[in-house]
Order: structure tokens, then C-alpha cells, then sequence
């Protein structure tokens, strides 16, 4: 086997999405009440934030640095000028995929949030249930049924409303979505708690329809920041981990007994950690369950883990070495387009310095087969197994630019004097 006949699935990446998103799917009764995007000037350059609910969400490109050199990326682009196309145009993101030999891809929202939370506590519910589906809508109808067998469509929930989402799961559900988003620690956003019982009629539609329910890391709970003079890259190393803590939660929560085919996804945690992470759960139940009363029935939450919990990595050599201490039929890749950990377009080239031990079997579960499998999703049928290697994927993007691109505009001028950016540096760009 050699690099580019790897076949890559990314379970996580993320749509900027375009100013177009709410032209054809939301009903006209709601049309003044939809986001909308703005465009003003700070300073020479523009800033395109989306309004909604009188509020103005900025920055909304996050770390959409895709394309630029290193020394320019930060959090700080605000404009579709100053990021990569096909971080928000679906065309110009098929032309990235092949570029990067990426066959398929899961897109987390941007500007609703990773778990679409945006929309809990809008001061209009009905409007906030249409502006949802439609964003819905949009997703599945125009951004991954653009490219049949390229992307697997996810869809954001209704949080504010059990039956709402029972509703909109179902829905979707009906129109092949098979992941929904949802907060890693809903509490955290002022709802109810996965040990309430609150969610089980969400939870028995996705095992009735095998929906995955992906967390995304920062999506209810985000890693903390120490201080505001610690070094921003303090709390890059931790963000990826810090989806521990919410992993915990759910690992001791009752979901699985009363749902035990029930899958959740650890988006963009890394693996690296969890061996760990399983060994000190094993030990906490063994040793405190006498007075902590939890039960695991007759398995360890390590089995528990690798049975309900799909995990997925960007660059994870110690993961990638120590395999045997998980579960190999459970763990994926990610790509995290347009964000700063993507190693685009060289995520063929990194992957495989770390994967090329593996058994060649065991490669094909990591890179696709298990996504294929747990997401449902089979571009083969669509694309034939031929066409949908790195090499193949390659040979149609000979005419993409991939040149980094400097001056694009965004970047923090603060940065050229050579101090740290500190997480308080971060905090600023967005008071």
C-alpha cells in the first residue's frame, strides 16, 4: 500500500457559511426576522458579521487561516475577502477536497456555533424553529447534495425544545441525515442536564435512526483559559482534551443503559489521551462504585466507552502507535478544514508518516471504513472505490492553487513585535 491509495473520510470540518444561506429556505413570514449579514469598515479593511436578535455576531471566519502563510494566522479575518473560498463556496470546497485528497467530509456550523446554540433564548421561538430548519435545509439541499457522495450532511436541533427536536430529528432523519450537532455539556448553556431524562426522546430517535450524535470540543463546555497573560498556546495544546471532561459526564451518565445502541462522537478530542482516560475510569469504578452506587451492569466503562463513543484525531503519532489500548473499529480521522490545526493540503503526507505501521486492514478502518460504517455513509455506490483515493482525487484538482496566500488582511498588526500572544490578546478580539 503506498500514500495515495489511502481513501480519507473527515469526520470534523467546518462551513463559513455564505451571506445566501436563508435566500431559499425559510418561509417569507420569517424572512425579517432571519440573520442577516453586514458589512462595515474597521480602519481600511471590511468586516462582514452576521446580525440576529439585534445582536452582532463578528468574526466570522474564527481561525479560517486555510491558505495563509503561518506568521498570519489568528483568529482575527472578519471578511470573505480575507479567507480561503471554499472555506464558505461549495464548489470551490470540492476543489479543496480533491486538492487534499479528501474524499468525504462532516461541516460543523460556524456562525449558529458548533452546537447551533446561537438560537436558545431567541426572542421569537417560532421564528427561531423556522430560521433552524432552514439552516437545516440549506445544509443538506445545497451544501452536501451540491457533490453526491462528498459530503455527510449534519444537522442542528431546536435545543430550547424537546419536542422540537424530536420533530426536526425525524425530519432530517427523513432526508438522510445521519449526525446531528449537540452541546458536549448542554448544562453549560443553561440546559437541562444528559442526566435528567430530558433528552431521551431525542436519544430514541437517533437509535432508532442510527444518528450519530457528534459533540464538538467548546461547543457547550470550552477549555479554560489560565489567565490573560498566559500564552495563547497554552490553551491550543489543551482544547483538543478538553472534551475529557464532558466525555466523563456521558461515559457515567444512564443514556446507554436505556439506549445502549445510542453512538456519540468526540469531535476534533483527539485520541491521544483517552488510553488514560479509560484506565482512570476502570479504577474509579472499581475502587469508589461501593459508595458511589454507580453501575455498569456487567461491563467496565472502558467497555462501555468502546462500544458507544466514536473517537477521531488530525495528527496523533502517540494515538496512532498505541492502537492496542483502544478501539480500532471506532476510530476516524479529521481534516479540520478551514481551521489552524488542518495540515491542508498535505494531510495525505502527514497521515501517512504516522499510519504507514499499521496493518493495511487496519488503515482502512481508520481512514474510512469506520465513518462509512457509523455515519451511514457509502460514496463508493455513488463514485466507485476507484475514483475516491488520494491519488485519483488528486488528478482532478491539478488546476487548484495552493500557494500560500500572504496580505489577504485580518491579521493582528500587534503580532509583528515579537512578544506572545497571550489568551488575553485572544479575549480582546472578541469583547
Amino acid at each position: 500500500m503506498e500514500m495515495n491509495d489511502l481513501i480519507l473520510v473527515s469526520v470534523d470540518d467546518h462551513v463559513i457559511e455564505p451571506p445566501t444561506l436563508f435566500d431559499r429556505h425559510l418561509p417569507a413570514k420569517y424572512r425579517d426576522q432571519a440573520p442577516r449579514m453586514h458589512t462595515t469598515k474597521n480602519g481600511t479593511e471590511g468586516q462582514d458579521s452576521w446580525i440576529y436578535d439585534g445582536k452582532v455576531l463578528p468574526n466570522i471566519a474564527l481561525n479560517a487561516v486555510v491558505g495563509r502563510p503561518p506568521e498570519e494566522y489568528g483568529v482575527e479575518p472578519a471578511a470573505y475577502s480575507q479567507i480561503r473560498k471554499g472555506a464558505w463556496d461549495i464548489a470551490s470546497r470540492i476543489d479543496d477536497m480533491n486538492v487534499n485528497g479528501v474524499l468525504g467530509s462532516i461541516c460543523f456550523p460556524t456562525f449558529p456555533q458548533f452546537a447551533g446554540v446561537l438560537f436558545i433564548g431567541s426572542k421569537d421561538p417560532a421564528a427561531a424553529k423556522a430560521i433552524v430548519s432552514a439552516y437545516n435545509d440549506w445544509h443538506i439541499h445545497e451544501w452536501a447534495g451540491y457533490a453526491p457522495g462528498r459530503m455527510i450532511p449534519l444537522a442542528i436541533m431546536p435545543l430550547w425544545d424537546i419536542d422540537a427536536c424530536v420533530a426536526e430529528a425525524k425530519r432530517v432523519a427523513a432526508l438522510g441525515v445521519r449526525t446531528i450537532t449537540f452541546p458536549d455539556v448542554p448544562a453549560a448553556k443553561g440546559l437541562p442536564s444528559i442526566h435528567s431524562g430530558y433528552w431521551d426522546p431525542l436519544w430514541a430517535v437517533c437509535e432508532e435512526h442510527r444518528i450519530v450524535v457528534s459533540i464538538h470540543i467548546g461547543s457547550g463546555m470550552s477549555a479554560p483559559h489560565v489567565s490573560s497573560e498566559s500564552p495563547i498556546d497554552s490553551w491550543i495544546v489543551t482544547m483538543p482534551m478538553s472534551i475529557a471532561n464532558a466525555t466523563s459526564d456521558w461515559l457515567f451518565s444512564p443514556i446507554f443503559k436505556k439506549f445502549p445502541l445510542l453512538k456519540v462522537a468526540l469531535s476534533e478530542g483527539g485520541i491521544g489521551w483517552i488510553p488514560y482516560f479509560l484506565e482512570r475510569a476502570d479504577f474509579t469504578y472499581k475502587h469508589h462504585s461501593a459508595w458511589t452506587n454507580s453501575n455498569f451492569g456487567e461491563l467496565l466503562p472502558s467497555e462501555l466507552f468502546f462500544k458507544n463513543f466514536i473517537t477521531c484525531f488530525i495528527d496523533d503519532a502517540f494515538g496512532l502507535a498505541n492502537t492496542r489500548f483502544l478501539n480500532d473499529n471506532m476510530i476516524t480521522w479529521e481534516c479540520d478544514y478551514p481551521h489552524s490545526d488542518t495540515v491542508w493540503p498535505n494531510c495525505p503526507e502527514a497521515l501517512w508518516k504516522t499510519i504507514q505501521h499499521l496493518p493495511e486492514n487496519d488503515i482502512h478502518k481508520i481512514t474510512h471504513l469506520n465513518a462509512m460504517r457509523e455515519f451511514s455513509y457509502d460514496p463508493f455506490a455513488i463514485l466507485g472505490r476507484e475514483n475516491c483515493t488520494v491519488g485519483a482525487l488528486r488528478a482532478q484538482a491539478l488546476h487548484v492553487d495552493t500557494a500560500p496566500r500572504a496580505g489577504l488582511g485580518g491579521a493582528n498588526p500587534a503580532r509583528a513585535d515579537g512578544k506572545p500572544v497571550t489568551s488575553g490578546d485572544v479575549m480582546k478580539m472578541f469583547a
